[in-house]
């Protein structure tokens, strides 16, 4: 085994980049696996996907460790984290202070780039906020809806449209090149997940696994983690 195989939400695939040298240089380890929205991550593990440690919402690691899929004693938290707007690198930002600002500036937009509005934690939390605001309607013909935030945040970076906007997870907003973080949601619409990392039931790498949830969650990994976007 050359590899520590892990699925994982795409919110933390800055900070176990931004790990992978240090997990390498003690075991000898590589990180290989995939990055996306939470439900895609679980039901690929539910289908037998290879996977030594999973990196998903709290909530949805629980409920895997009661479906026997996760290691219930492995389970530890890493940290929250808010969905937020982000612009193109260049654009004005769009703060937001309340719903009604909120609403203005999703409205004011010709392009809103989200993930997934089923399976990913930001994205079905993006459909709710547009129902509760009343524009879900009206703001169908522009969004543009990706697997994951990472891809919905690459095409933001690359589009042509004239005041396009994004709404997806911090840490996706921060890791990818070409956008910014233009705040967080007001606080009638904000969202902050706690994530979760927890050995797989079939890992075949359980020690090394065990070790990079240590580093994860450690105090010195603290400032990495609040510059990945994960807050305690």
């Amino acid at each position: 085994m050359t590899t520590l195989n892990i699925l994982s939400g795409g919110a933390a695939h800055g900070l176990v980049g931004k790990l992978a040298p240090a997990f390498k240089a003690e075991t000898g380890l590589d990180i290989a696996g995939e990055f996306g929205a939470v439900g895609v991550m679980a039901d690929k593990l539910r289908a037998g996907a290879p996977a030594d440690i999973v990196i998903l919402t709290a909530a949805l690691v629980t409920r895997l460790a009661d479906e026997g899929l996760i290691l219930r004693g492995s389970i530890t938290d890493i940290g929250r984290v808010e969905t937020a707007l982000a612009v193109r690198t260049g654009d004005p930002l769009v703060k937001v202070t309340d719903a009604a600002s909120l609403r203005n500036a999703l409205l004011a937009s010709d392009a809103i780039f989200v993930p997934d509005t089923k399976a990913s934690t930001a994205g079905i939390h993006v459909a709710k906020v547009l129902a509760q605001l009343g524009i879900d309607n009206d703001v169908a013909d522009r969004l543009r809806v990706f697997p994951n935030g990472a891809t919905a945040m690459r095409h933001l970076a690359e589009s042509d449209a004239r005041r396009p906007i994004g709404c997806t997870q911090s840490t996706e907003i921060i890791n990818t090149e070409g956008v910014v973080l233009s705040g967080a949601l007001p606080p009638e619409c904000e969202l902050a997940t706690m994530y979760a990392a927890a050995v797989a039931t079939r890992a075949s790498l359980t020690p090394q696994a065990q070790r990079m949830i240590t580093l994860l969650t450690s105090t010195d990994a603290r400032e990495l983690r609040s510059r990945a976007g994960f807050v305690a």
